[in-house]
């Protein structure tokens, strides 16, 4: 009988969406899980449930399932992230994992990446303003061997675009499948652009998790040197014309 995942202090798995794993269903339909790790704050939600909507539109039929990582109690959040990984193995087997996280939970998933089942990462902004002046600074070897997108808008005021810049930089030393887009005139919430964005992590998402096949920009994104993919704008419309 499997065990389950100890748990990390309050964090749980929201409703599973996408791929059918009800009764009446088995395991074998899942091919793939996205963990889905919201920010701080209620009042500034992101597109995290827009997101999972959108994937299980497009990923769905592929086997992608996605859950919301519930946080609780006070254990660090990189902590439950790293939990709701060791649950999604014991729930579905083998299967490669998403983080994909806004503002403080893209801080956890960039922390918790070194997870083993962890194929990709999509960090959206992240709250990098206090850990940019840390010293040492934010690790990134964890991150080697993964799929990694980073997401900022110009306009972030609660976190410093610049700071995600300099991390993705490092990254990209270790980790040559680093790129990062920016939403120019967009804020923290990315509310102006919120379609686009979505519309990014999906492609990004299914490319890593499935078929390793992503849209023109995203391939660009991840093969120019730095800077250039590291400054990747995000191009007003994106996603409405893709061809996988």
């Amino acid at each position: 009988m499997a065990q389950h995942a100890p748990p990390a202090r309050g964090a749980r798995l929201g409703r599973a969406v996408g791929a059918r794993t009800g009764s009446g269903s088995t395991h074998s339909t899942v091919n793939g899980v996205v963990l889905l790790l919201p920010g701080a704050s209620r009042l500034s939600p992101g597109p995290m449930r827009p997101l999972a909507r959108a994937l299980a539109r497009a990923g769905g039929a592929e086997g992608l399932v996605t859950h919301m990582v519930v946080h609780g109690g006070d254990s660090a959040r990189e902590e439950q992230a790293g939990w709701a990984a060791d649950e999604a193995v014991r729930r579905y087997g083998d299967v490669p994992v998403c983080l994909a996280g806004y503002d403080a939970g893209g801080l956890a998933a960039l922390r918790a990446a070194g997870h083993g089942a962890v194929n990709s990462v999509v960090v959206i902004a992240p709250c990098l303003t206090e850990t940019a002046r840390a010293d040492p600074p934010e690790p990134v070897k964890q991150l080697s061997g993964r799929q990694v997108l980073i997401v900022h808008g110009t306009n972030d005021a609660r976190s410093d675009p610049e700071a995600s810049f300099r991390l993705a930089a490092r990254a990209k030393k270790a980790n040559r499948s680093t790129c990062r887009f920016e939403v120019h005139s967009d804020g923290h919430g990315l509310r102006e652009h919120q379609p686009e964005v979505v519309a990014l992590a999906v492609d990004f998402i299914l490319g890593a998790v499935f078929s390793g096949r992503y849209s023109r920009p995203v391939t660009d994104a991840l093969a120019a040197p730095p800077p250039l993919g590291l400054r990747m704008p995000l191009a007003s419309g994106f996603g409405k014309s893709l061809r996988r």
